[in-house]
């Protein structure tokens, strides 16, 4: 799984979650109908934004619209529970878009070097699934209506202009190739859904979408493309980190508006994620994000209460004010064949992906792999709109309370 939007369903809430994950399963599943077992790798948390996006604007969509949604089949990473789950047009664009994004991802990796990318015959084979990845995007978008040429000849120019750029170069002219793709991915759910008239401003959010989530690439790898040699963006061009802040909380405003503009049947969804979860994505990326659903000393507003700390232990012993940590009880470890019995059949019920469980090996509790989405840098439990100060979705509640329009 890879992505820009990768969100905490302590901030969705329970409604909001249920919608999230059928557009998942219905991306998983859309790439597995269409182009077998393997094309599921390539799921990833931003291409499904167009299947949110289509549903959004399609009439019925707070039922999951006419025809949107299926039963799906019992599945590992569910916990072997059926689900209702996105299908059609949109799924299917999300298919096309995920398989582009992929294959760029591949061809990233290969000019890099990355790990094994550096030997030939490991390269020579990444490419040619790039290939085929593009070739399967190109056949189930033109199934919807949809062009990939657009996100192909992106990421074909995306090397020339990066060869170009230099010191003093402006940021904006090596992220337009990914603003371009995403443009008009975001546009053509307009058409699918029959909307025609959301093209411009879902264009622009799309616009925005690809900004950012180019500079945000950039930030959470200038360091480790200083240490590979790597080319990166920000040290390419000159451009601080403060600067390319101040152009990413740009994007966010910009989404925000562009939005507004837009006819939504529903568009909780879309809101929660593209203004919301974008904010804590900037945040998580720049660092200056804390969570307040993780375990140890990171504690947030909803951590104290009486189930945070347990019984209370008078001042001076173990676990008191004043008294040292109690101590862990002890653990007693297995041996490597023992841990891989555990293993393999907390797999095969699904407790790694879905549940929680101990460590087949330390004993130490841990949550499944599916549990949380992305609780880091998820922040206060009831995140609020800059806008209007207002809570929106969050742990008490479903979806976005705001009643603000913002």
């Amino acid at each position: 799984m890879f992505g820009m939007v990768r969100p905490c369903r302590h901030r969705l809430g329970e409604r909001l979650t249920h919608q999230w994950m059928a557009h998942l399963c219905g991306l998983c599943l859309a790439l597995r109908g269409d182009h077998g077992q393997f094309a599921r790798l390539v799921t990833n948390y931003d291409g499904l934004l167009v299947s949110v996006l289509t549903e959004a604007q399609a009439a019925g969509a707070a039922t999951g619209g006419a025809g949107g949604r299926r039963t799906a089949g019992p599945c590992p990473l569910r916990g072997m529970r059926t689900a209702s789950v996105a299908h059609g047009e949109g799924a299917r664009l999300a298919a096309a878009v995920s398989l582009v994004l992929a294959s760029a991802k591949v061809r990233d990796h290969v000019t890099d070097g990355d790990g094994l990318l550096a030997r030939r015959p490991v390269a020579r084979a990444a490419r040619r699934v790039a290939a085929r990845w593009d070739a399967a995007g190109a056949r189930t978008g033109a199934a919807v209506g949809f062009d990939t040429a657009v996100l192909v000849d992106a990421v074909d120019r995306q090397a020339g202009v990066e060869s170009l750029a230099g010191p003093g170069t402006p940021l904006l002219v090596v992220t337009e190739p990914t603003e371009t793709a995403t443009a008009a991915a975001f546009a053509h759910t307009a058409h699918l859904a029959g909307r025609p008239y959301n093209a411009r401003p879902l264009a622009e959010a799309g616009r925005l979408f690809g900004r950012l989530a180019h500079l945000l690439d950039a930030v959470e790898d200038q360091r480790a493309d200083a240490a590979s040699g790597a080319w990166n963006p920000l040290t390419a061009t000159g451009t601080s980190r403060a600067e390319a802040r101040r152009l990413a909380d740009d994007a966010v405003r910009g989404m925000r508006l562009a939005l507004r503009e837009a006819e939504f049947t529903d568009g909780r969804l879309v809101h929660r994620l593209l203004v919301h979860e974008l904010r804590s994505s900037v945040e998580r990326a720049f660092g200056t994000a804390s969570c307040a659903h993780g375990s140890g000393g990171r504690a947030g507003p909803h951590a104290a209460g009486p189930h945070a700390a347990g019984p209370y232990a008078p001042p001076g012993v173990p676990g008191g004010p004043a008294g040292p940590p109690p101590p862990e009880p002890p653990r007693r470890g297995r041996g490597l064949l023992a841990g891989c019995a555990v293993w393999a059949g907390l797999a095969c019920t699904c407790q790694l992906c879905c549940g929680t469980y101990s460590d087949p090996w330390s004993g130490e509790r841990k949550e499944g792999l599916c549990a949380n989405f992305d609780c880091e840098g998820c922040g206060d439990c009831c995140s609020c709109c800059d806008c209007c100060g207002q809570c929106c979705g969050n742990c008490c509640g479903d979806g976005c309370g705001c009643g603000c329009d913002c």
